[in-house]
């Protein structure tokens, strides 16, 4: 290991692209401690002490802290996030953006511009929203947690956000261009990282009063490593397709004629199933949050996070949603025809519609164990959430983030130390995780 990191700083162009990623994530962080104008922050902590288990605080976690503080970051990167997923749910119901895909170059960046512009759209809605939810806001005190409420407040708020959370996709741009890793996904993984300290001396302090035994506290860590073990083994894991292609020849030369595989990663869909489960699942207790009636009351108690109802839901929208964006991103036929072009197919089947039909239903297959896997991962820490008060960023969802970021990131390291001749950060012929995607952004 202590070899790979002197590698890699031997790099001149790799020490100044992980260099300049650590600047911007600094300026990140930085960022997050910038308060927006308009808010009595004493009143809002108390709020969000009670928030625990909702959309706010899995929306808290993912901006790494930023709502909590009332941050000119508070949206951060998810706006852009939102906006990337719908133009590739576009993509597929509207083929004036489906030929944008194939110009190349220009159409790409046509894409990225609409992906901008819908940024912002979704930023002043967002903004909006947070803005007269925190006028609706009162601690246990009935302290009202907005300073001065209306219209000035309002628009004052959609400018410093909507400005916050173009400057954060600028600084996730600049890091996908200028840096190493996927700038989205890093800057999620830098607020979920940032909160766990916090949840590490919390649980330190439930160790000391009694509230959590040592025992358990040990049994945690080893369920922690085991869970982290078992992400790294299937976000590595794929069904490789056997791909042969004929035989041409052109002149006095034969090209073609060798067999290569097509790779399909057993979690198609990444972390995206778990993160739109949450946020559907956590509406309810949200909107109890909100609005004090006996029938949301009721409805937030169904669906809080560790009741039979919600693991069962939670498990059901995993699924759905992994077939859905699996759908969306992965089109067999247009595989197949790519293939057919190209003079490759799968021995035994015919090139074309029973190609496209073998891939398919291989991907169905990979998609269930995959969704399965995705909701033991996200069930299990939600139990122990709900039995013995681990904090919220404990949970698999944090975890998914953070290990399939880590890993897309060191397979990009691995990248520039391959070209190089230099040996892989995790050793000598085993940059299998070179075949990764990125987990959030580039999905």
């Amino acid at each position: 290991m202590i070899e790979a990191i002197a590698n890699v700083l031997k790099i001149p162009d790799l020490r100044a692209r992980i260099f300049f990623t650590l600047a911007m994530l600094g300026i990140y962080r930085l960022g997050i401690f910038i308060p927006a104008p308009g808010v009595d922050r004493v009143a809002l902590g108390d709020f969000f002490a009670n928030t625990q288990g909702t959309l706010l605080g899995l929306y808290d976690m993912f901006s790494g802290g930023a709502l909590e503080q009332f941050s000119v970051f508070v949206l951060g990167i998810m706006p852009y996030i939102s906006a990337s997923i719908i133009m590739q749910l576009m993509q597929v119901v509207m083929p004036q953006i489906e030929r944008l895909t194939k110009e190349g170059q220009t159409g790409r960046k046509k894409i990225t511009q609409y992906t901008r512009y819908m940024t912002i759209g979704i930023s002043v809605v967002q903004s909006m929203g947070i803005a007269i939810s925190l006028e609706q806001m009162k601690t246990l005190g009935g302290t009202d947690v907005v300073i001065e409420s209306g219209w000035a407040f309002r628009m004052m708020t959609v400018v410093t956000m909507t400005a916050g959370a173009c400057f954060v996709m600028w600084l996730g741009e600049q890091i996908t261009d200028r840096g190493i890793g996927n700038g989205a996904s890093l800057i999620i993984t830098c607020g979920i990282i940032a909160a766990l300290p916090s949840g590490a001396m919390n649980t330190y302090q439930k160790v000391t009063i009694g509230e959590i035994s040592l025992l358990g506290a040990v049994l945690l860590m080893a369920f922690m490593v085991g869970v982290i073990m078992a992400i790294v083994y299937v976000e590595r894991g794929q069904r490789q397709v056997p791909i042969q292609y004929a035989k041409r020849v052109v002149g006095r030369r034969v090209y073609g004629g060798q067999q290569t595989h097509l790779p399909l990663k057993v979690n198609v869909s990444g972390v995206i199933p778990p993160i739109f489960a949450s946020s559907v699942m956590m509406f309810p207790a949200t909107i109890g949050t909100f609005y004090a009636h006996p029938l949301f009351d009721a409805i937030s108690a169904a669906f809080m996070p560790g009741t039979w109802t919600y693991n069962l839901l939670y498990i059901g929208m995993i699924i759905f949603f992994a077939y859905f964006y699996t759908a969306v991103t992965f089109n067999p036929v247009d595989v197949a025809d790519n293939l057919r072009r190209q003079g490759g197919y799968v021995p035994g089947l015919r090139p074309g519609r029973q190609t496209a039909e073998y891939l398919d239903r291989v991907l169905t297959r990979l998609t269930l164990g995959g969704s399965l896997y995705l909701s033991v991962v996200c069930i299990l820490p939600t139990v122990l959430i709900s039995s013995y008060g681990v904090p919220f960023y404990f949970g698999g969802t944090g975890l998914l983030i953070i290990v399939g970021v880590t890993l897309d990131t060191v397979a990009q390291i691995e990248g520039h130390l391959m070209t190089r001749h230099y040996d892989g950060v995790v050793g000598p012929g085993q940059g299998s995780a070179g075949g990764r995607r990125g987990t959030l952004g580039a999905q």
